[in-house]
């Protein structure tokens, strides 16, 4: 409703915060993607528009017009959101700016008990008001009445009873909650000794609490979206539903999927599992692919556990997602072509499998940008590469990339340490002739010089450095010949004549 107010970087954030009881850490994580994305991100503006004045209709015709700051003017849920989220990201934003937004969230004529509780805990750990204490004065005075009603059962009672684990999990939790807000001392002067023996006095003081959870009763919808959201303040608590089960490592996004996602995700672990063959009707449930976000699309990859799918049914699935239109995003593409296929490419210890070469080819054909990052490039990276890696990638370099993304092969290879595996990967590149300009065959030049002393010996390096005399003798400059002149001197292979006889023939140049 108000969101014509933000920045569009903004909006995604409070999009994030209006999304549910995992607003929080999805508004945390839009923010780490934010600050890759642009380093110099600031928070600054989102939090001067919450605490821009707001002029809003009185609920009467009667009533003047109130100018309440914005942050008022949104739901509670939000709010709670916003401070846990403040919490977790404050260490990098101006403490000035938070107080500001404190303020503001104070002039709330109908405040929240949990965003009160939320914002003096987070004047705590800002080092302002940490006298106060947390808890409302009505939520004092309600804590003295349970106190006075749960005193004096006979020797079970108190609130020893009344923290037991042998009460009904509502009462559990409402407890656990109040313990939080302060009541340390109320504990101290109540707790009796627990006769675990008296069954029919325990009997007594559980219907007693049972009739004290009823009388006490808050909205439970309500109650478990403030626990949750206070609970984030102290630690990570993703919420106690079945898409817990859909999450991946602690570091990705612990967001819950939208119900119909939830659905998808079931039918396509259903058509994996099967060794039926895939008619057109099962294979578009892969349609909601194109229907997630890039958070979703990271959450949907785990709960599959692509990484684990067997090679016999890549072909099938890769040609499933092959048909969909329109075409994944360059994010869902990536995210699909890493989950499913760069583990079983680096743990390669012989040539790849038909299926696996299928699977990879049909996808580097039709999404060579996503691939070039998401599986070539860490390939590359990998310290360890050996001869089954380099093998399928020149399969892709020769079969699937087009000139523009072999000089991007070209270009990360620059960046990384050279071996065996990796020297046949160059040779595959400059064998393909890409459209090498000046500047990159400087770099070339430059690489083949420095990592030159470790291949004396090699015939990979002097094969490879002989294409690059022959093929590319039109971009020799005087200084090139130099360098390269210097590099052949310590080559110790039988292709150390052909080399220099190479290099003689552009000495004009």
């Amino acid at each position: 409703m108000f969101l014509s107010r933000f920045d569009g970087q903004s909006r995604l954030l409070v999009r994030s915060l209006m999304s549910g009881t995992s607003g929080a850490h999805r508004a945390l994580s839009v923010l780490h993607r934010q600050q890759q994305a642009n380093h110099e991100m600031s928070l600054s503006s989102f939090i001067q528009t919450l605490c821009q004045d707001e002029i809003t209709c009185p609920e009467t015709e009667a009533q003047p017009l109130i100018v309440k700051p914005l942050v008022c003017l949104f739901p509670a849920l939000f709010k709670q959101n916003l401070l846990s989220f403040i919490y977790l990201a404050h260490s990098v934003l101006p403490q000035t700016s938070v107080l500001h937004l404190l303020k503001c969230l104070s002039c709330d004529p109908h405040p929240n008990p949990w965003v009160t509780a939320l914002g003096r805990q987070l004047e705590r750990s800002l080092g302002a008001h940490s006298e106060e204490p947390l808890y409302t004065p009505q939520c004092s005075q309600k804590l003295k009445e349970l106190s006075q009603r749960l005193a004096g059962f006979g020797e079970i009672g108190g609130w020893t009873k009344c923290l037991s684990g042998q009460t009904v999990e509502c009462e559990s939790q409402r407890m656990s909650g109040l313990s939080e807000l302060g009541t340390q001392r109320k504990r101290k002067s109540s707790f009796v000794a627990l006769d675990s023996g008296d069954e029919e006095t325990g009997q007594r003081s559980k219907r007693i609490k049972m009739d004290v959870c009823g009388s006490e009763r808050i909205d439970a919808e309500e109650q478990s979206t403030n626990e949750e959201a206070s609970g984030r303040l102290d630690r990570d608590a993703p919420a106690e539903t079945p898409v817990e089960e859909m999450q991946l490592a602690p570091d990705s996004p612990c967001d819950p999927l939208p119900e119909h996602i939830k659905v998808s995700v079931l039918q396509i672990k259903e058509l994996l599992e099967s060794q039926t063959e895939w008619d057109q009707s099962s294979m578009d449930v892969f349609k909601v692919l194109n229907e997630c976000d890039p958070a979703q699309v990271e959450v949907l990859c785990g709960a599959l556990s692509l990484s684990d799918l067997p090679e016999q049914t890549l072909p099938k699935l890769c040609s499933s997602v092959l048909t969909l239109s329109p075409d994944l995003s360059y994010s869902t593409a990536a995210t699909l072509i890493k989950s499913l296929l760069l583990d079983k490419v680096l743990s390669l210890s012989e040539p790849a499998s038909r299926c696996l070469v299928t699977a990879v080819t049909s996808l580097c054909s039709h999404y060579p940008r996503p691939m070039c990052h998401a599986l070539i490039g860490p390939v590359l990276m990998e310290k360890n590469i050996g001869t089954p890696q380099a093998e399928l990638l020149n399969r892709l370099i020769e079969g699937c990339l087009d000139s523009h993304y072999r000089l991007l092969l070209l270009q990360m290879i620059f960046k990384i340490a050279w071996s065996e595996a990796v020297l046949s990967i160059i040779h595959s590149l400059l064998d393909s002739k890409p459209d090498v300009n000046e500047e990159v065959f400087t770099q070339l030049t430059e690489q083949l010089v420095s990592q030159g002393p470790q291949f004396t010996k090699s015939v990979k390096f002097a094969k490879m450095m002989l294409t690059v005399l022959t093929k590319y003798s039109s971009h020799v400059t005087a200084a090139h010949k130099h360098s390269l002149s210097d590099c052949l001197m310590s080559n110790e292979t039988f292709l150390k004549k052909s080399l220099q006889a190479a290099l003689k023939r552009i000495a004009h140049i």
